[in-house]
């Protein structure tokens, strides 16, 4: 159990991390911004399938995420 979290920790230690003004955004885009960013180089991606389909602005945060931290 020790070793998986060990595994996982390091699999997230790689991403991007993009540090970006989104103090006019709401939070479930920032929430959104964080999880798609935090997805680049992740074994799965990290994000609520649920909110994903029904939340435009966590939808939105999360794909503007992905994209702006996949190109670092």
């Amino acid at each position: 159990m020790l070793l998986a979290a060990v595994v996982a920790a390091a699999g997230c230690a790689g991403a991007p991390t993009q540090h970006v003004n989104q103090s006019g955004y709401s939070t479930a885009f920032r929430q959104g911004y964080a999880a798609g960013c935090d997805s680049v180089g992740a074994l799965r991606p990290q994000r609520e399938e649920a909110r994903y389909k029904t939340d435009t602005d966590y939808m939105m945060g999360w794909n503007d995420g992905y994209s702006a931290c996949q190109r670092r």
